[in-house]
């Protein structure tokens, strides 16, 4: 893998708790995350996921979808190798991201759990904050500042 990468996929959901469904495009507003994601505004507004976390996965997982882990943005081709925290991404040339949370601890009745057996964010997952916001498209270049 490379340290530059593209959005692979973007995904929202209305209410907390639901699964994520795809969107070609969304608006990362400065300070408060996806514009009509249940999570913005939270102290993870937007979450991260590479999608070759996804083969991580034991056993024949079938039809896993980006979204599916409640992530908003699935990245490809980026190395989270080195990830930490403060540490700064791009998409384009003007978006600003910085890293606030690596990972997190998976809740009890955690509905993607259920479903798919196993989830990969508490392992995998990057939360980050928007510093400077807006439009963002699948297929938009994400890179480490």
């Amino acid at each position: 893998m490379t340290t530059d990468g593209r959005i692979h996929s973007i995904s929202v959901s209305e209410t907390k708790g639901d699964q994520k469904h795809n969107v070609g495009e969304a608006t990362l507003l400065e300070d408060y995350g996806i514009d009509g994601d249940a999570h913005a505004g939270s102290e993870r507004q937007v979450s991260l996921l590479p999608l070759e976390s996804f083969s991580k996965l034991d056993g024949n997982l079938v039809d896993l979808k980006p979204g599916v882990f409640a992530e908003n943005l699935t990245t490809v081709g980026l190395d989270f190798e080195d990830v930490s925290i403060g540490r700064k991404l791009m998409i384009g040339e003007h978006i600003v991201l910085e890293v606030t949370q690596i990972g997190k601890e998976c809740h009890n009745g955690c509905h993607i759990r259920e479903v798919v057996g196993d989830c990969i964010m508490p392992r995998e997952g990057v939360f980050v904050r928007v510093i400077k916001g807006g439009a963002i498209r699948v297929g938009d270049a994400i890179v480490w500042g």
